[in-house]
């Protein structure tokens, strides 16, 4: 892995000067924003959105959205359009984000993608996994599977070898998801990724960087980042999330330290145990982020910032 310091980013914009996209990911708090930002300032390039946080409008701070000022710097696109009350799939973010790069490409400026959202990097580069609807009954199902004290990671190695061996009995979200479409379907969950579409982006189009920085510097940024949006006013962004009334499984529901701090509001727990329960499952998040990306990304080029 290679050490990025940040004269280096010269000499990164002219290595990828004949590419016709930049695609930036890493854990949360590494840093891609400011790299792709300056990126962007130096070939006339744009920075898009590739967060499945960042998408929804209303949480700039706490999603840690480009600021006001980094977004009159350069260009940017697909951040905040969305309404925090949507649900938006992969699917969705593939359907927009197409557009706006197919322009790109036309009008000859580099297209720098940048964000934390894995599946959103997999459909880009390897194509669309178009997965069936799964209704709310099947995902109650499973949620009942699991406080009735079955073990989601068994069933599966039981009824879906393929996906058991690929995921970590902890990895809960994606046990879930395997489970529910092979009830749903009857099908298991690598048959419906084989049938995935034509990536976005041809091969030799794109080239792919992973921020990887060593683990302690990279918790203590999360702690620090976590205390700093407090300051800037994260909590009234959430107290306005909380007016909406959302469900649960709203994707928006799912940001970082929103549920604790949704708890702390109702007063069922106090800030301090709320922001350090924030940053617990932040520093979890970028450990899963680190973990995909080693399974998944391990072609890109990964360098420390």
């Amino acid at each position: 892995m290679n050490k990025l310091k940040p004269g280096d980013v010269k000499a990164i914009t002219e290595r990828f000067c004949d590419r016709e996209v930049l695609l930036i990911a890493g854990p949360t708090a590494s840093g891609k924003s400011a790299l792709a930002i300056s990126i962007a300032q130096a070939t006339g390039g744009v920075v898009i959105n590739a967060d499945s946080m960042q998408i929804y409008d209303g949480l700039r701070i706490l999603t840690a959205r480009p600021t006001q000022d980094d977004e009159r710097a350069v260009q940017h696109k697909l951040f905040g359009f969305v309404s925090p009350s949507r649900t938006f799939s992969v699917g969705d973010y593939v359907r927009a984000v197409t557009p706006v790069l197919n322009e790109l490409k036309a009008r000859k400026r580099l297209a720098v993608v940048v964000g934390g959202s894995g599946l959103y990097f997999n459909a880009l580069t390897n194509g669309l996994v178009s997965l069936p609807e799964i209704s709310s009954e099947t995902m109650h199902r499973v949620q009942a599977m699991q406080d009735q004290g079955d073990d989601l990671h068994q069933w599966l190695l039981r009824e879906d070898q393929e996906a058991a061996q690929k995921l970590s009995p902890a990895d809960e979200p994606r046990l879930q998801r395997a489970v529910a479409v092979k009830l749903a379907t009857g099908k298991t969950l690598g048959h419906w990724q084989r049938q995935a579409t034509q990536p976005v982006l041809p091969a030799k189009s794109w080239h792919g960087l992973f921020l990887a920085p060593d683990r302690a510097t990279l918790y203590e940024r999360i702690n620090t980042r976590f205390h700093t949006m407090l300051e800037q006013g994260a909590m009234d962004e959430v107290r306005v999330i909380a007016s909406m009334n959302l469900t649960a499984n709203r994707g928006v529901m799912k940001s970082h330290g929103m549920p604790h701090l949704l708890a702390c509001l109702r007063g069922e727990i106090l800030l301090d145990d709320a922001i350090r329960l924030g940053q617990q499952d932040t520093r979890n998040y970028a450990k899963r982020q680190m973990t995909w990306a080693r399974r998944f990304m391990a072609d890109w080029e990964w360098i420390e910032l």
